[in-house]
Order: structure tokens, then C-alpha cells, then sequence
């Protein structure tokens, strides 16, 4: 087998796993890139990374396809409804993201660049947020145009390598009070618009030049990331209806202070 297919399929299961668990999908792409020493210029790295996320954001559609249906023919069509105020909150919570990608994008993609002490770092304080996260004692509220947009400010944050975007949003979510069904199933939804959206900036903008040699890779890495996606976003719905957050703080802790270990003794 290819040595680069068998990364990308190493990285499209990482990838599928990390998005939707809450242990940031883009800082284990940075340490996996680090280990499977990909030299890859930042340009062709960056491609593969938007692949993966391309393929779990069609896996979020895939698992709520019928939300998705509700919301825009509750957004488009009819009287006023819940499904259109919901269309609104997720428009809402991306604005801040939005911000951050479309005035910092050069300092983002800087970040991307396998400093892995960094990313190692940010691990752990996604480690931190799941812990206080787990110590909520009342969710039970439904999400309001208020909380949406203090939930997009964290997916914002979440922006950084290291820092997980499910585990930001699905702990902000629940440290004000929504309840926790209601707190997954606004993380999964509100990252799509904004991955289809930057997708389309960089097609419109010439930014990916595909390269047949490079074709395989990239179609081996998003099958993976689409179909174990689809496992990962089901299996976390139930592990956050759960109360299992913890376990996962322990994980990222642990997982970043190996990794910083790792990357000083190499």
C-alpha cells in the first residue's frame, strides 16, 4: 500500500474519531502529522486537513439529515416556527468564527505548522474546560440567541490547534445551563455552514490547485473521516446525554502531557 494513502487513512480515522469526540481533531492531526513525520509544505497539509473536515461536516449532515430538513423548510418556508429561530441561533454562532477566519486567517494558518508544544498545551486546557464542564449542576435549558452567540465566541477560540471545538462549544454550552442533548446536537450543527463556507472561499479563490498524484490521498481521507465520523457523532451523542465528560478531560490531559514529553525528548 502507498505510504501516503496509509497516512491518509491513518489521519481520516484520527480525524473522524477527534471531530466529534471532544479531544480536538485538529490538534491530534498536528501530533499524528508530527509522528508520521509529514513534510508536507504547509499549503498541501492544510489541503488534506480542509478533506477530513469536509468529510465528518457530510457525516453531521448525514446523522442529522432530518434536522437539517426541518430547519430549512422551517427557515424558508411558512410562518414563524422553532426550526427557523434555530436556523437563526446557529447564523448567529457563527459569526465570531467567521470573524476570526476571515480577518486572522494568516495568523491561523501559522498556527498550523506542528508546533507541537503548543498544540500539546492547548490539549490540556481542553482537558481543564471538560473537567469544570462535568462539574455543571443544571442543564436543563434550551438554547436562546444569547447563549448562541456565547457558544460561537467559544467555537472561535476553538479555532486553535489543540483546543477541541465540540469540547469548547458542548462545555460552554452546558456551563449555561442547556441541556445536554440540546448542547451536542448545537456543536455538530453550527460547524457545517462554516466548513462549506471556507471551502468555497478557497475554491473561488484558487487557494487548491489538485494534483492527480495527489487525488488518492485525499479521496482515501475522506471516506475514512466520513464513515467513522458517522460512528464517532452517534456514539458522543450518547456519551454527553450521559454525563461522561470526565473521562475525556483525563484523556486530553494525559494525552497532552505525554505529547510534550514526546516532542521535548525527540
Amino acid at each position: 500500500m502507498n505510504l501516503e494513502v496509509l497516512q491518509a487513512i491513518v489521519l481520516g480515522l484520527i480525524q473522524g474519531l477527534t471531530e466529534f469526540l471532544p479531544v480536538s481533531s485538529s490538534g491530534h492531526l498536528e501530533i499524528a502529522k508530527f509522528i508520521l513525520g509529514n513534510e508536507a509544505v504547509p499549503h498541501e497539509s492544510l489541503l488534506m486537513t480542509v478533506v477530513l473536515h469536509f468529510g465528518t461536516a457530510l457525516a453531521t449532515l448525514y446523522v442529522f439529515r432530518k434536522d437539517v430538513v426541518q430547519i430549512l423548510t422551517g427557515f424558508f418556508w411558512g410562518p414563524s416556527n422553532p426550526h427557523r429561530t434555530f436556523g437563526w441561533q446557529i447564523i448567529l454562532s457563527m459569526l465570531p468564527a467567521a470573524f476570526v477566519g476571515l480577518f486572522f486567517e494568516d495568523e491561523i494558518d501559522q498556527m498550523f505548522s506542528q508546533n507541537i508544544l503548543f498544540v500539546c498545551s492547548m490539549l490540556m486546557l481542553t482537558g481543564v474546560l471538560l473537567f469544570i464542564a462535568e462539574k455543571a449542576s443544571y442543564t436543563g435549558k434550551g438554547i436562546t440567541f444569547s447563549s448562541a452567540l456565547w457558544v460561537g465566541i467559544a467555537q472561535a477560540i476553538a479555532i486553535t490547534p489543540g483546543i477541541s471545538r465540540s469540547g469548547a462549544t458542548i462545555s460552554a454550552s452546558v456551563l449555561l445551563g442547556i441541556d445536554r442533548a440540546s448542547a451536542a446536537r448545537f456543536s455538530f450543527l453550527m460547524v457545517v455552514p462554516l466548513i462549506f463556507g471556507k471551502m468555497t472561499k478557497d475554491l473561488m479563490d484558487g487557494s487548491f490547485q489538485l494534483q492527480s498524484t495527489a487525488m488518492m490521498p485525499l479521496l482515501t481521507g475522506f471516506i475514512v473521516s466520513f464513515f467513522v465520523g458517522i460512528f464517532a457523532c452517534k456514539w458522543m451523542i450518547a456519551l454527553v446525554q450521559k454525563s461522561k465528560l470526565h473521562y475525556f478531560s483525563l484523556y486530553c490531559l494525559v494525552a497532552g502531557f505525554v505529547g510534550i514529553l514526546y516532542a521535548v525528548g525527540k
